[in-house]
């Protein structure tokens, strides 16, 4: 393992902001991630996983520990039958190209994710999801480093806790693994309707008579780019902000102003609303402050204009929650992780 010291931050992730890391190990195999973090807790150093950093904002200050990039590739079919086929895969590929190459295979679950940026082994973190699909569908189990019993686990779906872009990963055991593989379940039937409400459009403005795999996947790769900026082009961390998730009375207020307001209800009783409806709604959309904008064609995102330093995203930031609560009482949160320092 090649270790690389006073990283600039900025370099590897797609908001391109942050200071320096300290230190910087890019790990291929269960084996170094094993040895990497023994050696770290010898010397007292914290370690942060990293994939393909677009779902973490990080600070200025420098981290004085080491980022681990993950790289560990790997796509087998491990269980197969009639049905459904099983499929391990390394926590260091490319997500896209996974979802491609499942839909190459003809197996269906994770088509309507195609375009989501990132590694494998992050989806599970924040329960990664698209288009009325998420990973909790389809995981079955992952494998992964225990730092806290120096072992290497299997961690089964249940295990995960999986809600709402969230999982015990980012919440109650927020640093405890490093993730190696993950086996997702998918199934060979082919897409039917009713889809998720924007690609069931797309379908129909498009005319599409045969809907397949291929068709969703392309579907929703146009409608993403339309939507969301490319991040190689113009820094961005995706959707900034959670959808929100509120109660039913809350819901019926907002109807009496609002009798339009999209939501969708879920099974613990809440309800989402779309927070980029929320933000537009508040006059938002396009508002630009500290170098950061929120993007016109999509009020969800923040793309970073001329941004220097966290402190001016976390300025916009603010300002966009505490308008959206003056406006509506509901209290949106930020989507990215952040790395602790």
């Amino acid at each position: 393992m090649d270790v690389m010291t006073n990283v600039p931050l900025k370099q590897y992730t797609t908001m391109k902001l942050g200071g320096e890391t300290r230190y910087m190990v890019a790990v291929n195999s269960a084996s170094d991630v094993v040895t990497l973090y023994r050696n770290a807790r010898k010397e007292n150093l914290p370690i942060f996983v990293l994939g393909g950093g677009s779902n973490v904002i990080t600070r200025d200050e420098t981290f004085e520990g080491i980022i681990l990039l993950n790289k560990i590739e790997g796509f087998e079919v491990v269980a197969d039958n009639d049905d459904t086929t099983d499929i391990k895969i390394g926590a260091g590929e490319v997500w896209d190209e996974v979802v491609e190459r499942a839909v190459g295979l003809g197996l269906q679950g994770i088509e309507a994710m195609s375009g989501i940026p990132g590694t494998a082994g992050a989806a599970p973190v924040q329960n990664v999801g698209a288009y009325g699909q998420e990973i909790a569908d389809t995981l079955v189990s992952l494998e992964a480093y225990d730092s806290k019993t120096d072992s290497i686990v299997t961690i089964s779906a249940d295990e995960c806790d999986f809600s709402y872009r969230n999982s015990i990963f980012r919440d109650s055991q927020k640093g405890r693994y490093c993730i190696l593989n993950i086996t997702l379940r998918l199934n060979k039937a082919e897409p039917r309707p009713p889809f998720y409400a924007s690609l069931q459009k797309y379908i129909e403005d498009n005319d599409i008579r045969e809907v397949n795999l291929s068709v969703i996947r392309v579907a929703v790769l146009n409608i993403r780019s339309e939507k969301l900026p490319d991040p190689a082009e113009i820094p961005s961390a995706g959707s900034f902000f959670k959808n929100a998730l509120i109660e039913k009375w809350q819901l019926e207020q907002l109807q009496k102003e609002y009798s339009d307001v999209p939501n969708y209800a879920m099974s613990d009783g809440r309800y989402k609303v779309p927070t980029g409806w929320l933000i537009d709604r508040a006059g938002l959309k396009g508002f630009a402050s500290h170098g950061m904008r929120v993007y016109e064609k999509n009020a969800l995102v923040l793309v970073n204009e001329s941004a220097t330093g966290y402190g001016d995203l976390a300025a916009i930031r603010e300002q966009i929650i505490q308008t959206v609560y003056d406006k509506f009482g509901i209290r949106i949160e930020q989507e990215p992780l952040e790395l602790s320092l």
